[in-house]
């Protein structure tokens, strides 16, 4: 049986970024960047070498002003529950 390499379902562009570097936005302003090792049809996903990015937004009461800061940090594996999943996008591709 022959691999499929084209995109039908919406579950085959998450097949074509395995072992691949992926970004994945997440509820509550989180981003991952790493290795997609395994996924599921529930999006529930294990990444490896990941990067995540959490933002956080404060208003000062006073002038209203708003603060934004990323805090960052590695995590080696990670296992990513889908139903926290956004957003994933698979990695950039040459001639699309």
């Amino acid at each position: 049986m022959e691999a499929k390499t084209s995109v039908e379902e919406p579950l085959d562009l998450v097949r074509l970024s395995l072992d691949e570097r992926i970004t994945v936005k997440m509820r509550g302003d989180r981003e991952l960047k790493g290795t997609l090792h395994a996924y599921d049809q529930h999006l529930n996903m294990v990444l490896g070498d990941v990067e995540e990015a959490v933002t956080t937004v404060e208003v000062e009461e006073e002038t209203l002003e708003e603060h934004i800061t990323t805090k960052k940090r590695s995590i080696p594996m990670l296992f990513v529950r889908g139903d926290g999943v956004i957003l994933i996008s698979p990695p950039m591709r040459g001639g699309v």
